[in-house]
């Protein structure tokens, strides 16, 4: 087994290069931002359809005002999302480019909706019909993002421009600069529709959904779902961030089969389609990647070494929630003989359970979006419309979850209890829930404190905002028991650009360690401090406010 585990540490830096790849990146960040009005909208779809699960009917007048704030919302989410990504992408591409010659974003932003709405809306009488610039446009929505940065980008570099005299204002001259790769990119997009109309005589958004149906349909199968969640487990197990690899490939069809099975169960049929968001956030990764929902509770209740006892207690409130990493690299289950099986298998098992029940027992499919940190259970009940299988399913995947996971629990909990019988003294491994924080030089707090001559502002970043607000609450927990001139806040990678220039400090969260190279950049040419953080290292911090307020103290020293 250790074998396995270090040729599969070798593709490592390969799967780092893949999760820094600006498109998938581009595609993360641009539904990241638009997230907002993705849950906003699910907010009233629930309100509009749960009371009907229980027999009351919202009287007509409200529930068309209901469905309203929906459909403009939710159903112009590939229109929004084509903007945000065209925005991220441009973002990626100007830390790349020369100063002087960098791309407009906001620009890009109106030439890539402009374009979106070429390749996926068709006239009709009296307007023109949106059926298109929802989930289902979400494909075009890429499509019009990339190629309309990429002309912008090809404009820029190739200084094709209208130039003004120096006297002319700014604003002006920057509207001029931005005629020719607005002009290029929106026509590139009317050849396109024109070309696939004159062959398929429906719009691009409807074309490439149509093309690539088979491979939805095969994505939606046992063996796809296995595949989709299994590599997701698998990336995560050597240290790299999973789903930002895997969810960008799938994010057009995950959301759109939710809004499919909404207008199946709205039409009095079977909401089917199973390749969705929920299927990642509260079945194939309930509890966080590798379903470790019950895991914590294994450590509680049969763990007999107190390395496992004291990761149950401290992880088992973060993983009802989705945060996982504190179990994941406290324990540590991150490229961990013990747990490579079930990390990978138990996943799998969760979304062909799930599938088995849609397909066979006749149990509706998640219709509605909701926020990953909805504890799985919840999710998945709500999700599904609170069906009475889904209440079945919940307590199934917890039974058959925790029959996975047990064996190999008990297995390495008896190698630490040989550990900790061998010393004479018990202490917490580097891994474990005391982990070791490297040894700085000793500062005593008050002196750097008293040194300081402003407030040191630090951004913690994570992948979901959710890991990185443990050592921001750390931090302020800290700060205000001991008086130290520290602020701290907690954000996602990939939503941090336009606030950088804020903080004095950024600290990378375990999971996003591979984008250090992309950020040390922006934080270079900003004058910020930049500081990576290892699984242990940082699960250590985020339990002990003292030393987290010195770890950030002495790197101003």
């Amino acid at each position: 087994m250790d074998g396995i585990i270090k040729q599969i540490e070798k593709g490592k830096p390969f799967f780092e290069k893949i999760s820094r790849n600006s498109y998938l990146g581009a595609v993360r960040d641009g539904f990241l931002t638009a997230m907002p009005a993705i849950l906003f909208s699910s907010i009233f779809i629930l309100i509009a359809a749960v009371p009907e699960i229980f027999g009351y009917q919202w009287p007509e007048a409200v529930s068309t005002w209901l469905w309203k704030v929906y459909n403009y919302s939710m159903g112009v989410v590939g229109l929004l999302v084509s903007a945000t990504t065209a925005r991220c992408l441009a973002d990626s591409m100007n830390r790349r480019l020369p100063k002087n010659k960098v791309i407009n974003t906001t620009s890009v932003m109106l030439a890539s909706v402009v374009s979106f709405l070429l390749l996926s809306v068709s006239p009709i009488e009296g307007g023109f019909s949106t059926e298109y610039m929802g989930t289902k446009g979400l494909l075009a929505s890429f499509v019009a993002a990339f190629l309309t940065v990429n002309l912008y980008k090809f404009c820029v570099l190739r200084d094709i421009t209208i130039k003004m005299p120096k006297e002319v204002p700014g604003t002006i001259s920057q509207t001029f600069r931005d005629i020719f790769p607005f002009s290029f990119s929106v026509f590139a997009a009317v050849l396109i529709d024109l070309g696939i109309r004159q062959i398929f005589q429906i719009s691009f958004a409807e074309a490439i959904i149509t093309v690539l149906q088979p491979l939805f349909t095969a994505a939606d199968g046992y063996l796809g779902i296995a595949i989709i969640w299994g590599a997701m487990a698998l990336f995560w197990f050597v240290g790299v961030h999973g789903p930002s690899i895997v969810e960008p490939a799938i994010a057009a069809i995950i959301y759109a089969n939710v809004e499919t099975n909404l207008q199946l169960f709205n039409s009095g049929e079977q909401a089917s389609k199973v390749l969705t968001v929920g299927l990642g956030n509260f079945v194939g990764t309930m509890g966080g990647t590798g379903a470790t929902l019950v895991v914590p509770f294994i450590f509680l209740l049969f763990a007999k070494s107190k390395q496992l006892k004291a990761v149950g207690k401290a992880s088992f409130i973060p993983v009802s929630f989705a945060v996982n990493e504190p179990l994941l690299f406290a324990a540590p289950m991150i490229l961990n003989p013990y747990f490579f099986i079930p990390f990978l298998l138990t996943p799998v098992v969760n979304v062909c359970l799930f599938k088995f029940f849609v397909d066979v027992l006749g149990m509706n499919s998640f219709m509605y979006v909701l926020p990953w940190a909805t504890p799985a259970p919840i999710g998945l009940v709500l999700g599904t419309g609170m069906g009475v299988l889904a209440f079945v399913l919940a307590a199934v995947l917890i039974v058959v979850d925790f029959l996975i996971y047990l064996p190999f629990c008990k297995a390495y909990d008896a190698v630490l209890v040989e550990q900790e019988a061998q010393k004479a003294e018990v202490i917490a491994t580097e891994e474990g829930t005391s982990a070791a924080i490297p040894e700085e030089v000793p500062v005593a707090a008050s002196q750097v404190i008293n040194d300081a001559n402003k407030e040191i502002n630090v951004l913690v970043l994570c992948a979901g905002a959710g890991t990185s607000a443990m050592l921001a609450n750390a931090l302020k927990e800290g700060a205000s028991e001991s008086k130290a001139p520290i602020s701290a806040m907690a954000g996602a990678y990939g939503s941090h650009y336009e606030m950088l220039q804020d903080f004095d400090m950024v600290v990378l969260a375990p999971q996003v360690n591979s984008y250090y190279d992309d950020i040390k950049e922006d934080t270079d040419r900003l004058g910020i401090k930049l500081v990576a953080t290892k699984g242990a290292e940082y699960i250590g911090l985020t339990r002990d406010p003292e030393k987290a307020v010195q770890f950030i103290l002495n790197q101003f020293q």
